[in-house]
């Protein structure tokens, strides 16, 4: 998916259950455009089954004032729990992308027209850096390599602007490492007559 243009409006939705760091990807995202200069919206949605069930965080991009500030057909959809994928994955819309933890969500590859990247965000997080609570940020890494919707360091600015000192060289690692899953990821993409649908990638060194 190109970056945006001077003219185009591009919505991202990221989900998964409460606990999973969905709102503080959405913020980076929205802080990183926001420094770029760009029109940003933010929304959150976090109802009673949020611990256990479904939670969104969405941004709007776009160079010109947003007019209707409400994501109904995401560009790009992260999902990080089998109850938001449930819930949020057909909303996205047909052309766009769906990027999924493998590990953790069983996905419908034929969803028309959706480009799907499964990638294991929580082994990873697990087996690479020995912290499950990076998740989100390896997630982030892998959205912005294969969306393209913003470019990559300023969202790692983002990123290390948000976490104290302390923790910045691990988030640092992990946003990398997530973009270095995708990439692996986008090497082993197949072209099928419905459109692109990439194998899941394996974690890195297994």
């Amino acid at each position: 998916m190109p970056e945006p243009t001077a003219s185009a409006r591009v919505e991202l939705r990221c989900s998964g259950s409460g606990g999973q760091g969905i709102l503080l990807a959405a913020t980076i995202i929205a802080e990183a455009a926001t420094a770029l200069g760009r029109r940003v919206v933010q929304t959150q949605s976090y109802g009673p089954e949020a611990r256990g069930g479904a939670s969104k965080a969405e941004v709007i991009i776009a160079e010109e004032p947003i007019d209707y500030p409400e994501v109904r057909r995401p560009d790009v959809s992260l999902v990080l729990s089998q109850a938001a994928y449930e819930k949020y994955a057909a909303d996205t819309r047909p052309g766009g992308l769906l990027i999924y933890d493998s590990g953790l969500v069983e996905a419908d590859l034929g969803a028309d027209g959706v480009t799907h990247c499964g990638l294991p965000f929580t082994q990873v997080a697990t087996d690479e850096l020995g912290k499950k609570v990076v998740t989100n940020i390896i997630a982030l890494g892998a959205l912005v390599a294969r969306s393209g919707v913003l470019p990559a360091d300023a969202v790692e600015e983002a990123v290390l602007s948000r976490v104290p000192p302390r923790f910045r060289e691990l988030n640092e690692k992990a946003y990398r490492l997530g973009l270095r899953l995708a990439a692996g990821a986008a090497d082993a993409e197949t072209t099928t007559k419905d459109g692109l649908t990439p194998t899941t990638a394996p974690a890195p060194g297994s």
